[in-house]
């Protein structure tokens, strides 16, 4: 009766929302076209008219002879796969253009039986001019019987031409195609990419719509949505079903502010929302999360909906949204709109994880000491990668099948006539230019240059040419400023066979790293700029500049760089057990002993420890997180990435004044408050790790109950209990020395102190873990012979350890004690450092 009820309601609200949505002006595409593809009459579909491909004056279809038409009039799922025009060779649709700017895109496909081709097994591909729609898609390999897809990209010519491309002796194929302008509004320029970077000229790139959501409200068609869009609901997609519940009102009430568009999302999203309510789960402290599967090797444009329907009052909905391990911290609607009941939305560019699993999730800001959050749409798109695609790493030129030459003998010979004087001058040309060069002065000097890459390190707008000839002798300065080896980009397409995608050993913020052999046989680690990474030229430059001043057995060496054809590459020694990361969680390798581990942080802040305090100036690393140690073959710990380090302080400052850089989940809580940069930050991050390697989980994971959240403040209230032990890896239960657990959770709560002043110095940070290394090494050492179990000395009570451990106080790298307590611990190996504390 209860389900009857609600879906009387849905209907109800659904008519209303139409009345309404009748009764507003809706926006009137400049371009509009909607073919039936391979029909001889008109379909109507969706409540739009489809009109024969044939039929339309202002397209042109090529190569008719090579395309056949296929026709079913009973079992298809939907009038617009009905029919279908099926290529043997590679055809075009030509649509004349009347307002450039940004257009949808649609595509139907439906593998008509008896076709007379297996159009199951035909290869798809789609592109236009500029980008890769669709590469070598198969409906063998898709779960579903028919498809649609919807892209979105910048027309700035007078026609779109869209390439359907038979491959592997296979046919082509299109139901239905769609080409509809966008208003200029719906497509931003920009996004945020958490914490607080922006990512500028997304515009110039294509979208594929990959989630579209209709939170807590039913499916909203392209009859009741201006700009023809699907949105769906969001059930399915819910980490936990209970977490959530919907709410709903009516469309009418919603009020559009000047500063959202009605095409930005229909009304009738606005009107329903997800929210946290009574959800009926065990803790009621908890987020509410979206899970979604996502290609690995893509970046997505992510727009975030919001409408208070919730609240009787203004700024009492205050909450925090994650996107992945980022947040965008204390939303406040109230603020934002100065209203309930009005649209909002926030535009963000993120990765998914490298499982290919992208979540979203909601939850009230504990600060705030709100009880709620509430999302009312998400939408999800792919952006196209370097090779200006949205499927795979093929570009157009390498799809697109070669011009026929023109049979015009005479126009040949010209051409051929013309073209050999033209080689004739040019070489002129070369020869006095190379003459005049050689006599000219050569210019010296080290210093950096703008180098040929991308601009400005977040902007994705195109280089002109006469720009990237005019930067060339730019990067020939750098291959004598001392910065270590110049690479070819042919030496780095050798290394790397041509980047190999089997050759792949990670993707960051930088991008994408590969494996290479030099021609040596020298292993090394290749890692190729991403021009969309929110890192650019900025983490490059920094990056050489640092790793060729620093050298340590603890810092990852780098070996040279590439910054040819306009890309910018990076070569480091090889790392053959990757990042501490993977050894703790998400893949199938051995767990690591307690020992190991240990070890491990000690080589880590050893290696910290020379940043901050090796060389002429303090380096701050800036970015200390799992990812960014590394394990070479013996589980030597090194330090790596140092694209976002920083000069420290000099002697008369106390801090550096920036921006704020880092990974979200390892900031130091005062220098993402104040923008005060110290060594203190890092032992901050350090701290997350050593925490991370103890838990063995992510820095964060909003799929948690929300005190379990951010692993910081989780294990940090552990271990002020003295129980650490109940939430460390479940690998080694039992196998820890308890006294060596406390050292180490001791050391890794002073390096979560909130302020700064109160954290240790890396060194002392250091000693302290040496120290842990030791009494786990002392309790294996001693242990008696039928007792395998490390968890207490032979011949030391366990009592007795524990309270000299107690009597033990490090400040700034010396300890408190009597002098008696000094000289007794010289008859003991064991407690050296304690005696002479050597520097690090």
């Amino acid at each position: 009766m209860l389900t009857e009820m609600k879906s009387v309601k849905w209907v109800a609200l659904i008519l209303f929302g139409l009345f309404i949505g009748s009764c507003n002006a809706s926006f009137t595409p400049p371009d509009s076209y909607l073919l039936a593809c391979g029909s001889s009459q008109n379909v109507t579909f969706q409540g739009h008219t489809y009109i024969p491909d044939l039929e339309h004056s202002s397209v042109k279809l090529s190569s008719q002879a090579n395309s056949i038409v296929a026709t079913l009039n009973s079992s298809a799922p939907f009038p617009i796969y009905q029919s279908a025009r099926i290529f043997t060779h590679s055809v075009s649709y030509e649509f004349d253009i009347k307002q450039k700017g940004h257009h949808w895109i649609r595509l139907y496909f439906y593998p008509i039986p008896n076709s007379g081709h297996d159009l199951k097994s035909a290869s798809l591909t789609v592109v236009t001019e500029n980008f890769v729609l669709l590469n070598n898609f198969t409906f063998r390999n898709y779960n579903g019987s028919y498809m649609w897809r919807e892209f979105a990209i910048n027309v700035d010519s007078d026609s779109l031409t869209l390439h359907f491309i038979p491959s592997n002796n296979s046919v082509a194929f299109v139901n239905g195609i769609e080409v509809v302008s966008i208003p200029n509004e719906l497509i931003p320029t920009q996004a945020l990419s958490l914490p607080s970077t922006s990512v500028n000229g997304i515009s110039e790139l294509a979208f594929e719509t990959v989630y579209r959501l209709n939170m807590g409200g039913p499916l909203v068609t392209a009859q009741n949505d201006t700009l023809g869009r699907i949105w769906l609901n969001d059930k399915q997609y819910l980490h936990v079903n209970s977490s959530a519940v919907n709410g709903s009102v009516s469309p009418s009430i919603i009020k559009y502010p000047a500063t959202v568009a009605p095409e930005i999302a229909p009304n009738w999203v606005y009107a329903t929302a997800e929210y946290m309510g009574d959800a009926n789960v065990a803790d009621s402290n908890f987020n509410i999360t979206w899970v979604f599967n996502v290609d690995p090797d893509f970046t997505y444009f992510i727009r975030v909906h919001f409408c208070d329907i919730v609240s009787e009052s203004l700024n009492s909905l205050v909450f925090n949204l994650f996107i992945n391990s980022d947040v965008w911290p204390s939303v406040d609607l109230s603020s934002l709109t100065g209203g309930l009941d009005m649209p909002y939305y926030k535009d963000f560019v993120a990765n998914s994880s490298d499982s290919g699993v992208l979540t979203v999730s909601i939850g009230p800001d504990p600060v705030a000491d709100s009880d709620n959050a509430i999302m009312n749409g998400l939408e999800i798109m792919k952006m196209s990668n370097e090779a200006r695609s949205l499927d795979g790493v093929s570009p157009v030129e390498h799809l697109l099948p070669p011009r026929a030459p023109k049979k015009n003998h005479t126009a040949i010979i010209v051409g051929s006539v013309i073209g050999a004087g033209a080689a004739a001058v040019m070489i002129i040309l070369v020869y006095c230019c190379f003459v005049s060069q050689k006599s000219a002065t050569p210019q010296q000097g080290n210093s950096w240059l703008p180098l040929p890459l991308y601009g400005n390190s977040l902007s994705l707008t195109k280089m002109s040419t006469t720009s990237q000839k005019s930067n060339t002798a730019s990067c020939i300065s750098l291959t004598s400023t001392n910065l270590g080896r110049f690479f070819t980009f042919q030496e780095i397409m050798d290394a790397t066979n041509n980047f190999d995608e089997s050759l792949l050993l990670g993707v960051g913020g930088f991008g994408r790293v590969y494996k290479g052999t030099l021609e040596d046989g020298t292993k090394v680690a290749v890692k190729r700029g991403n021009p969309r990474s929110e890192q650019g030229i900025a983490e490059f430059r920094t990056e050489i500049e640092m790793l060729s001043k620093l050298r340590h057995r603890h810092l990852v060496s780098l070996i040279g760089y590439c910054d040819e054809r306009s890309e910018m590459i990076l070569v480091y020694e090889y790392m053959a057990n990757g990042p501490l990361r993977s050894h703790l969680y998400g893949t199938d390798l051995p767990s690591l002993s307690w020992k190991q581990r240990l070890e491990i942080c000690i080589g880590a802040a050893r290696g910290l420890h020379y940043l901050h305090t090796g060389a002429t100036q303090s380096i701050i690393h800036r970015d200390v997180k799992t990812t960014n140690i590394l394990l070479d073959e013996n589980f030597v710990a090194k330090v790596a990435d140092f694209g976002l380090s920083k000069t420290g302080p000099s002697l008369d400052q106390t801090h550096v004044s920036t921006a704020v850089k880092g990974s979200f989940g390892y900031l130091d809580p005062e220098y993402f408050r104040r923008q005060q940069l110290t060594e203190k930050s890092d032992v901050y991050s350090f701290g997350v790790v050593l925490m991370e390697v103890l838990c063995t989980r992510p820095a964060l994971n909003p799929v948690l109950p929300r005190e379990q959240v951010n692993i910081a403040e989780w294990a940090m209230n552990w271990q002020k209990k003295g129980m650490l032990d109940q939430i460390m890896d479940s690998n080694l239960v039992g196998k820890v020395n308890p006294v060596s657990l406390k050292k180490f959770g001791e050391t890794a709560e002073k390096c979560l102190a909130e302020h700064g002043a109160d954290r240790p110095s890396m060194g002392d940070v250091l000693w302290n873990l040496e120290y842990a290394l030791q009494l786990e090494e002392m309790s294996s050492a001693l242990a008696e012979p039928e007792d395998n179990s490390t968890n207490h000395i032979q011949g030391l009570p366990l009592t007795s350890l524990e309270q000299f451990d107690n009597s033990v106080s490090m400040i700034n790298g010396a300890h408190l004690g009597t002098d008696d307590d000094a000289e007794d611990a010289t008859t003991s190996a064991v407690f050296s450092q304690l005696v002479n504390p050597r520097g690090r």
